[in-house]
């Protein structure tokens, strides 16, 4: 497995997997084109994870400036099923979180919901915590953040 920063040449594999990360989701608000390109065109980022050439898991950065401080959000972290329990979402969080200190966030927040328990078991141990809520993401109902 490989992970890769997306940029503009993989826009068709970037759209591929949000597409099914959203059906697997239901996620009601999706990003369009445009929100997705913003990912690797700046300020935010996104990553793929590889088997070979075929994406198998994503995750991107955005961000956030309705909190107080110099924060970030973890957005569409997603493993395609034939690929779940092989540390493919850790190898993606890593990269993230090592990208988000190395840029001088101070804290990453997330949001997601409770019928998600083994991402939530994974948020928490890697230290994430249990917070207030912070956005009006009318599917969310679990809000996150780790203190970098």
């Amino acid at each position: 497995m490989t992970i890769r920063r997306a940029g503009a040449s993989d826009r068709i594999d970037v759209e591929s997997i949000v597409n099914e990360y959203n059906a697997a989701i239901g996620v009601i608000v999706r990003d369009d084109p445009e929100a997705l390109r913003r990912y690797w065109e700046g300020p935010g980022a996104f990553w793929v994870a590889l088997d070979g050439l075929e994406p198998i898991g994503c995750v991107a950065l955005r961000p956030l400036t309705a909190v107080a401080g110099n924060a970030c959000e973890v957005k569409r972290l997603y493993v395609r099923p034939s690929h779940r329990g092989r540390n493919v979402a850790d190898a993606l969080m890593d990269t993230l979180e090592d990208y988000a200190r190395r840029i001088g966030y101070d804290a990453i927040y997330l949001d997601t919901y409770d019928d998600l328990a083994a991402a939530i078991r994974l948020y928490e141990r890697r230290g994430y915590e249990r917070i207030e809520r912070y956005n009006e993401n009318p599917q969310a109902t679990v809000f996150m953040r780790l203190q970098l």
